[in-house]
C-alpha cells in the first residue's frame, strides 16, 4: 500500500470509530434555561435557549452537593419532592399533582438555596419527538405551578427525557402510569 493512501485509510478508521462511539451516547433530552418559554423537539432543531442535559457540571446528585443531611433524607421517593403523575397523553396537572406541588412549595421555601431540575417523562407509546415535546410540556406545567405559588423561576431548569428513561419497563397500564411523570432533581 502506498503511503499517500494512509491518510485516507486513517480518516476512514477515525470516522468508523466515531460512529461506534456515537452509539454509546445517552438518550436524547431537551433542556431549557431558567425562565425560558420551553424547548423545541430535536426534529425541529434546537433554539438558543435549549441546551443538552449531559453537558456541564451543574446537575449532580444530592450527595455531591455538600447539602445537609436533612435535605438528603427529605428528598426523593416518599419525601417532599416526590414525582407527580400525568394522565395518558396529557400535560395538564391533576388535582393530586397540584396538591403534591403545593407541598413542594412549602419545602422549597424552607430550603431557599436549593435549585431544581424538573424532568418530564412519558410512557413508551408515541414517537421519540412527540414524547420529548410532551415531556417538556409536563416539566413546564410543574415548573409554572411552582412559580405561580411564589418560588423564583431562576431556581428551576426543565428537561424532557420523553420515553427514554422509564421507571418501570413493564408493558401494561400500571407501568405506563408510573412512567408518565415529572421528577424533581436537586441541582447545584
Amino acid at each position: 500500500m502506498k503511503l499517500s493512501r494512509c491518510p485516507l485509510l486513517l480518516a476512514l478508521v477515525a470516522i468508523a470509530a466515531g460512529a461506534i462511539a456515537c452509539g454509546t451516547k445517552r438518550p436524547p433530552a431537551v433542556a431549557t434555561a431558567p425562565g425560558s418559554g420551553g424547548a423545541v423537539a430535536p426534529s425541529s432543531g434546537r433554539a438558543d435557549h435549549t441546551q443538552p442535559v449531559d453537558e456541564g457540571p451543574d446537575l449532580r446528585s444530592v450527595e455531591d452537593e455538600g447539602v445537609g443531611q436533612d435535605l438528603l433524607t427529605e428528598a426523593g421517593e416518599g419525601g417532599p419532592l416526590t414525582d407527580i403523575r400525568f394522565d395518558y397523553d396529557e400535560a395538564s396537572l391533576t388535582d393530586e399533582a397540584r396538591a403534591t406541588l403545593d407541598r413542594h412549595v412549602v419545602w422549597l421555601q424552607s430550603h431557599p438555596d436549593v435549585r431544581l431540575s424538573v424532568e418530564g417523562h412519558c410512557d413508551e407509546r408515541g414517537t421519540v419527538e412527540y414524547n420529548l415535546a410532551l415531556g417538556d410540556r409536563r416539566a413546564q406545567a410543574a415548573r409554572d405551578h411552582l412559580v405561580s405559588k411564589g418560588v423564583a423561576a431562576e431556581r428551576f431548569r426543565t428537561v424532557s427525557y420523553g420515553k427514554e428513561r422509564p421507571l418501570d419497563s413493564g408493558r401494561d397500564e400500571a407501568a405506563y402510569a408510573r412512567n408518565r411523570r415529572a421528577h424533581f432533581a436537586v441541582m447545584r
